[in-house]
């Protein structure tokens, strides 16, 4: 367990550090002009990710789907809480790392755009970390943490989805199965994350925003409305994960028949 625990820890750090660091690229202004260019790139993280470690883990590499593979049976309660802690690892590890490396010129950045960093202006340097939600609808912010949490929920339940649907077939498709789920994750980006930053992976937004608070950014490594980065990136993918797993044992019962 110990080695496909590293292996989780491994996997995430790759997509973690490839993708935030694509969002950092962009925040910086220094490439990566659309969200086309980085939901592009997150999907190559992915797909790399996967293609890396697979051959001694399971490759979950997201909290969401081991809790989906562990209501499926696959993994036993003890396996499910070492891959999750791991995960979480992992994603600590390739935001620090992000930070490192792009510090200097997040300081000049900052300074360019009169941001005091740890002030609520910051936000706009901090998330490149940890993701943020729309705000200032007309539906109010309790209304905007709902649309936010539905977001998320239906973005990582088509995930999961794909996933669990892949596993299936996983023998006839061989190895173009992590390329999907790479385009997968790109098609998810597009569509959400005008919303949310398109997250659904409570380990990709968690690890590096505690990055970001212990870098500096502080309160403002969060968003405005108190507790939402667990309702929305880390609660919400966890109910699209379980009801994608509900979902697709239903389908799967009914295609038998």
């Amino acid at each position: 367990m110990l080695k496909q625990s590293l292996g989780e820890l491994i996997g995430t750090f790759i997509l973690v550090f490839i993708g935030c660091s694509s969002v950092a690229i962009s925040t910086l202004g220094i490439g990566l002009s659309s969200l086309l260019e980085v939901a592009i790139i997150w999907g190559i993280g992915v797909a790399l990710a996967i293609y890396s470690v697979r051959k001694f883990c399971p490759a979950h590499l997201n909290p969401a789907v081991s809790l989906s593979l562990y209501l499926e049976k696959k993994i036993c309660a003890t396996t499910l809480l070492s891959f999750i802690l791991f995960q979480f690892m992992g994603a600590v590890i390739a935001g620090l790392l992000v930070f490192i490396l792009f510090n200097s010129q997040l300081i000049e950045f900052e300074h360019a755009n009169g941001i005091i960093r740890g002030t609520i202006n910051s936000r706009e340097s901090a998330r490149m970390f940890g993701e943020y939600f729309k705000t200032g609808n007309w539906y109010g912010k309790y209304g905007d943490l709902v649309n936010a949490m539905y977001a998320e929920a239906k973005g990582t339940f088509v995930l999961v989805f794909v996933i669990l649907i892949i596993g299936k077939t996983r023998r006839k498709i061989g190895n173009i199965a992590p390329l999907l789920i790479g385009l997968t994750i790109t098609l998810l980006i597009l569509w959400i994350a005008p919303d949310t930053q398109g997250g659904f992976n409570p380990a990709r937004d968690f690890g590096p925003r505690l990055v970001a608070y212990f870098g500096g950014w502080k309160d403002a490594a969060f968003p405005p409305i108190p507790y939402s980065f667990f309702t929305v990136y880390i609660l919400a993918p966890f109910i699209g994960g379980t009801l994608a797993s509900l979902i697709f044992n239903l389908y799967r019962r009914y295609s038998k028949n």
